[in-house]
Formats: C-alpha cells, structure tokens, sequence
C-alpha cells in the first residue's frame, strides 16, 4: 500500500533514542488518511509520539468498509525502496501486481510479503468481483543495513504457523511467536502475530523481554495489560516484558506486533527508507523518470507522481520523541 500524502515530509525514523526500556502503556489515536476513492485508512505509524516498533516502521489499519457497491481499494503504481510490504486481511481481498511480474490475489489470513529491496514497484486494488466487506491492515518493515540493497521479491504464504491456548489463536505473521516461526523472509529479529480472542478469555502471552511490543486492535473489545484498546487504535508497550495480559470482553481481534529496537537512524519519505535525504532525493528523480523501480503492467490507471520533496533541511526539523 502506498503513503498517498501529497504533503509528505521527511521523518527521522530508529534509533535507541526512541526506545522506551522499560514497561508502558502509550496510547496512540490514528491519524485518518484517504486512500484512493473508496478507501479511508487509520494511519498509527509513523505516530506524532511515536515513529517504530522494532523494525515495524509503518501501520495503517482500513475497515470493516462495506464496498459492494463501491471500487474498493485502488491504489495505483507506486514504488518502494528499503522496506517490506506486509499484507494482512481479516475481510475482502486484495490483488497485488508488481513489476517483477508477480500477480497474486491476497485473501484473509494469507501473508503477502513484499520485500523492495533496492527499488520495486506496485500496484493493489480489490478485485472486480470482490466480498461485501474489506478489513485488513497494512504495514512496513524497514530493512537494516545488511540487507536493504538485496534483489526485490514477493512471497505469499496461505498457510501460517498457529500458537494456541485457551480461548487463543495467535498466526504468526512474521518472525517468531512462543516457538513458532513463520514462513517469511524476516531480515531482523521481530514478531508479527494476529491474535483471535474468544470472549471472556483471560491469557497471558509469552513475550521476549529484549524485544519492544505494541498491539494494534482490529476488532471487538479487548484490554492488553488493563487497558481497553478500542479498534483502530494501538498500545505501546516498550520492553522488558516477558508476558502481556490479555481479556477479551466479545470475540476480539489484536494484532501484535514487536522486535529488537532498530538500532539504526533512517530517514522515510513517501514511500521511501533510506538513511539521507540525498538519497530519498535520488529514488524520487529516479520513480519520475521511469528508471531503476521498473514497470507494473496490467493496472488500468497511470502510475502515482511523486510529490514535492520540501525543501527543508532535515535537521531544522527536530525530533519527536
């Protein structure tokens, strides 16, 4: 999914500098963001108080939108660099096309991970034929060093490892979850998991005390440490936890998400990571050029222009912490 912000600015992005070490409990409210025509989008990373968690450096939550009449999601050509792409339904679906000619339709609780490597490009929309309802959510990884010139690829997988206990299923998304390990290329030590609450369960879940957590609530009424967490919204949670309460009040839906905290300072624009502005300059000539992040053929539309990169020195523009 694309940051289709015509306004975007560079964010300083990682750091230990804006790492909690300790357990907390940091509400954050979404920012609401359109999306195509259809498709409205609550944005909780990157968060006025807070820009990651681990290596997650992006989330936007959609739905449950009933789109029977309606296009649904339509999001045009666009292009990436530095990241993953994590695709994650509980309602509609969602077809992908890349310019490395990849053509998959993403369906509830099927991993559709995108990773851009040095340069990609992408398009998604709903199908012609689609369900009634879309309800999913969207989120980046940042890829650390090491890796984030590596050959771009896509991977689908439909069939994810489960942790179970009662009234509990947590998916694992990506990474590690008590033992189980997803499918995904992961490229930091991270966690991903849905979590399918029953009502009235009560449950502790395992958790790494190395690794910083926050949970995204995709549906339901559910508490994560005593707090309730309505849908649309996300508790951060820092580290040094080494198991996180749970209580669900209905059938609920969470999403967790956690890793060790991203050492390395980035810069994110657009649609971007990199580690300069210079850089981010260099991908946004190249994507209004058509050179390095290729072709995405078969979308009925033109590609997504890149917007003005402002002219601001990224260092006047401070840091929030």
């Amino acid at each position: 999914m694309s940051n289709l912000d015509r306004q975007a600015v560079p964010t300083v992005c990682g750091g230990r500098g804006f790492v909690v070490a300790e357990p907390v409990r940091e509400l954050l409210a979404p920012r609401t963001v359109r999306l195509g025509e259809s498709t409205e989008v609550r944005r909780l990373l990157p968060n006025l108080g807070r820009r990651m968690v681990g290596a997650w450096a992006f989330v936007d939550h959609y739905g449950p939108d009933d789109i029977a009449d309606e296009p649904g999601m339509q999001v045009p050509p666009h292009p990436h660099m530095g990241l993953q792409t994590v695709s994650w339904l509980h309602e509609g679906e969602v077809l992908h096309r890349d310019s490395l000619g990849s053509l998959q339709t993403v369906r509830p609780r099927e991993l559709g991970l995108m990773t851009s490597g040095r340069a990609i490009s992408h398009s998604e929309e709903s199908p012609k034929q689609h369900a009634r309802l879309l309800h999913g959510a969207q989120l980046w990884v940042a890829l650390p060093e090491a890796h984030r010139f590596v050959e771009p690829h896509f991977q689908h997988h439909s069939d994810l490892p489960v942790v179970t206990a009662p009234g509990l299923t947590a998916t694992v998304i990506l990474g590690e979850l008590d033992g189980a390990v997803s499918p995904g290329t992961a490229y930091t030590p991270i966690v991903g998991a849905d979590l399918a609450l029953a009502r009235g369960t009560e449950t502790r879940l395992p958790l790494d005390p190395d690794f910083e957590y926050a949970v995204l609530s995709m549906s339901g009424e559910a508490e994560v440490d005593g707090v309730p967490v309505l849908p649309g919204s996300m508790l951060y949670l820092g580290c040094g936890r080494t198991e996180l309460p749970l209580r669900a009040a209905s059938d609920a839906g969470l999403m967790l998400l956690g890793g060790e905290p991203f050492e390395e300072e980035l810069v994110m624009w657009w649609n971007f990571v990199g580690r300069t502005q210079e850089e981010i300059a260099r991908a946004r000539e190249d994507w209004m050029t058509g050179t390095r992040f290729g072709t995405v053929h078969g979308y009925d539309g033109p590609p997504i222009p890149a917007p003005a990169l402002p002219d601001v020195p990224l260092k006047a523009r401070g840091r929030v912490r």
